[in-house]
């Protein structure tokens, strides 16, 4: 009998040929579509058939669905599903995503920087889904990911969470932050490929979703405009002051929650030569903007720590550390602290470390594990 897994399908190409490729490999892949619920009702509007006889919470067949990023998505992924003969169903997760659309504005309020992609693989594509996977008996939960599960040949860990062969598309940076529990029952079937295999697989079976362009925005926001998203959701004012690192008041805005470390488009003040975001002064609600080599920093340190490997406590170990999703790693030490945090001295000072976003740490091309980032010096 063909083990069963649960695919989570966007509608995108990187998905409909991880479906593809789990069914060419002898799986029995159930396909289903995550609906946030953000989109206009008039434009989303859900038909159901009928209860799924396999666990509540699937929906029956729809037509019109909400989707990750829109109706038209929700439509593609079922096409590639029927292209494909496999079950797909519709998961209501208004309330899962409610819990990321609230971390986000939390976070920009805070001066932060959140990364919902990564909170969403950490509780709803790799957390919440494995309860449904349990539900339907389904032994693993597969994404469309960039990244690779690879044995170690260790009892303790049996499987490594490793980058993707695509250099320009490796995304194990945001599955840094799953539990390590699930590694062995997790399946990334098109982090061997490069995007341009993928594309051509896709082309080859007639999947229309071949050409069809990489999603570059938040799926939630639907505006691509974060900062009015925030705002919108948001009863308090956090206008204020842009000041230079001199502390020169050289403008205003409108909301720190349209700002983030390193930012240097969209300042809304015109200097005679390249100024960048290098604080959020969350209490003041200003913005401090400086030269580029203001922003470097040589220390971090991280919290909400998450290991996919064995890592002692208080010793000291090499790595690369990447501090944002389109960053390159840097050389560094780390330190394994007590209360779940680490410490990351870095080589050479680093530009650009925005607090909220995620610090991984890899040795080789495997994710050890990461953290949030908290503060700089």
């Amino acid at each position: 009998m063909s083990k069963r897994v649960l695919l989570a399908m966007s509608g995108g190409v990187d998905s409909s040929v991880a479906a593809l490729l789990l069914q060419r490999d002898g799986y029995d892949v159930t396909g289903v579509f995550m609906r946030h619920g953000e989109e206009s009702a008039s434009s989303c509007k859900i038909e159901s058939t009928g209860e799924n006889p396999l666990l509540p919470i699937l929906q029956g067949r729809t037509d019109h669905k909400q989707g990750c990023c829109s109706a038209s998505d929700a439509m593609d992924a079922r096409r590639v599903a029927d292209r494909l003969s496999i079950p797909f169903y519709a998961l209501d997760m208004q309330s899962d995503f409610k819990r990321i659309v609230d971390y986000f504005v939390d976070e920009y309020r805070s001066g932060r920087t959140p990364n919902p992609c990564v909170q969403c693989n950490n509780w709803i594509k790799f957390g919440r889904l494995f309860e449904y996977a349990d539900g339907i008996g389904a032994e693993y939960v597969a994404t469309g990911h960039y990244a690779r599960m690879l044995p170690t040949g260790d009892p303790a860990t049996p499987f490594g969470l490793h980058r993707g062969i695509d250099d320009g598309k490796d995304q194990a940076y945001v599955l840094a932050g799953i539990d390590r529990r699930f590694l062995p029952r997790m399946m990334l079937p098109i982090g061997g490929y490069q995007k341009s295999e993928i594309r051509s697989l896709a082309a080859e079976v007639g999947l229309r979703v071949a050409d069809k362009r990489d999603s570059q925005e938040i799926c939630f926001v639907v505006s691509g405009k974060h900062g009015e998203f925030v705002r919108q959701r948001s009863n308090e004012d956090s206008s204020g002051e842009i000041v230079t690192t001199e502390g020169k008041v050289v403008g205003r805005h409108a909301g720190i929650e349209s700002f983030t470390i390193g930012q240097r488009k969209g300042l809304g003040v015109a200097m005679h030569e390249p100024y960048f975001v290098t604080e959020i002064d969350r209490q003041r609600h200003r913005i401090v903007i400086g030269r580029k080599e203001s922003l470097q920093r040589t220390r971090l340190i991280a919290k909400e720590d998450n290991w996919l490997s064995d890592v002692a406590f208080d010793t000291p170990f090499a790595a690369s550390v990447q501090i944002r999703y389109n960053s390159s790693p840097e050389s560094a030490v780390v330190v394994r602290r007590p209360n779940r945090e680490f410490e990351v001295t870095f080589d050479q000072p680093v530009e650009g470390i925005a607090p909220g976003q995620l610090a991984v740490a890899f040795v080789g091309d495997r994710v050890l594990g990461g953290g949030w980032i908290s503060s700089t010096s």
